[in-house]
């Protein structure tokens, strides 16, 4: 009989095979986009009733689940993957969240992942010097007399926004933690800002009520002028605004807000800057496109997710703070069989996240980074958003579609139109994503922006070509003509 290392390996390289087979088949266009079947027929096809009951999960039984598995994914390396801010991950950064599952190391206290726990102090000064902050070797990290930056992984950008929000109530309203709201605490946000804000500012018991809109342009960017008299009117109303977002960039339409201008009134204000750079951080990292986000470097908290533009698995976001005492004081709990005094030659993240348990995020980005280098990270980003912008010029010059607005980053709008120049309203639009992903060459999302229903592609992966782009307009007319 095989022990359980000899049937891991067996059925690792079972597994190795099959998901190479499954990006070469992806890329090749050989398979659907997305596939999307009811979840009590992927229940039953998928044997999970059987396999739950009796196991025997490994080698023919595995090589036919993983077919039928892989056969039902969202295939994320195909070329018509267009819809959303998620990663076509690269593969040697795949096989860091692989070597992450196998060894289990919950590395958010040293002692339970030194090695994990260790690249991810790396991997967050990493970015904390791309966004231009103060970093520090470990025995430091902790110094209160040092003014330098700092930062943490978490699961995804909504948790990094909740985190960095609670270092911002921390800061701003010391004794909030003990005492609770005091009732009048606001927060700022972009009109374009990710709903995961007005989430946070709820769970941080501000209340989603005083969750509110910053003015904007008609195209959606925050008018740092116009802030001033915004506070001063929440002012004499008995409100204090304790922090203020601002999106590098936003969701809809990928436009990053004056962040030098608005961070010049909230330090007239003493107010805090909260940067959601979530997705449009991927600039940060390319010399063309870092002008994007300058002033970012003033802001007193930023997210950033590896997972987007960088090419790492899912989920690995970044919470970053210029001064590490706002992030290492934002918790204050006990814990007597975690904190105590120990041989402490690495750090412990656990103080500076609501997680405990907490996966090795920073092994993933690092061998996707070690993987592509710095400059290779870097050709990616700026390929992402020069396609957009080849993809914007190329639909502008069609007289039967719109682009809504040319595209800063790598997430491009348009919509249908009429040959007298009226738009399709937006039943049409929405009925040509549902016969796209209906046919599965294509896979696109759609937004509200300006108040009206627009198509949206996101240039996530590296292999879509212009021709593709071409394909992708040839058939919407096709869906359109059959309407």
């Amino acid at each position: 009989m095989k022990n359980d290392t000899e049937i891991f390996r067996a059925d690792a390289d079972l597994v190795s095979q099959a998901l190479q087979e499954y990006i070469d088949q992806s890329r090749a266009k050989e398979a659907p986009v997305i596939t999307q079947k009811p979840g009590e027929y992927l229940a039953e096809l998928l044997q999970l009733d059987d396999l739950v009951t009796g196991g025997g999960l490994t080698g023919d039984r595995l090589k036919q689940f993983l077919g039928d598995y892989l056969a039902n994914t969202t295939r994320l390396h195909h070329p018509g993957y267009l819809a959303h801010q998620v990663a076509t991950s690269h593969p040697t950064g795949a096989l860091g969240a692989f070597i992450d599952a196998t060894t289990n190391n919950p590395m958010a206290i040293n002692e339970m992942g030194p090695a994990a726990a260790s690249i991810e102090y790396f991997m967050v000064n990493w970015m904390l010097k791309k966004v231009g902050w103060t970093t520090v070797p470990t025995p430091r990290q902790l110094d209160p007399a040092s003014d330098h930056a700092a930062g943490v992984l978490t699961h995804g950008g909504s948790l990094a926004n909740l985190t960095a929000l609670l270092a911002a109530r921390s800061a701003m309203v010391p004794d909030f933690w003990q005492e609770g709201n005091p009732g009048n605490l606001v927060v700022l946000v972009p009109e374009q800002s990710h709903y995961s804000m007005k989430r946070s500012v709820a769970i941080l018991g501000i209340g989603e009520k005083n969750c509110l809109s910053l003015p904007a342009d008609k195209d959606g960017r925050v008018l740092a002028d116009k802030i001033p008299a915004l506070i001063d009117q929440l002012t004499a109303d008995g409100k204090r605004v304790i922090a203020l977002v601002a999106n590098a960039c936003g969701t809809a339409a990928g436009l990053y807000d004056p962040l030098p201008e608005i961070a010049q009134v909230c330090r007239a204000y003493n107010i805090w800057l909260h940067v959601d750079a979530a997705h449009g951080g991927g600039a940060l990292v390319s010399e063309k496109y870092r002008y994007l986000v300058k002033g970012i470097e003033q802001a007193d908290s930023i997210i950033w997710d590896a997972h987007k533009m960088l090419r790492t698995p899912s989920v690995c976001a970044a919470v970053l703070v210029r001064n590490h005492r706002h992030l290492d004081q934002a918790f204050a709990q006990e814990a007597s069989y975690l904190f105590h005094k120990k041989d402490q030659p690495g750090f412990d993240f656990m103080s500076r996240t609501v997680e405990c348990t907490k996966a090795g995020l920073g092994l993933r980005l690092f061998m996707t980074l070690a993987a592509m280098g710095e400059r290779g990270l870097e050709d990616h980003v700026n390929h992402l958003i020069d396609m957009a912008k080849q993809a914007a010029v190329y639909i502008a010059k069609q007289n039967d579609f719109e682009v809504a607005i040319p595209p800063e980053t790598n997430i491009l709008c348009f919509r249908t139109t009429r040959h007298n120049g009226e738009y399709d309203n937006e039943d049409i639009q929405l009925e040509i994503r549902r016969r796209l992903l209906e046919k599965g060459d294509f896979f696109i999302s759609t937004t509200l922006y300006r108040g009206n229903r627009w198509l949206r592609l996101v240039f996530m992966n590296p292999v879509v070509t212009l021709e593709d782009i071409e394909e992708l307009i040839a058939e919407i007319r096709q869906i359109k003509a059959s309407l």
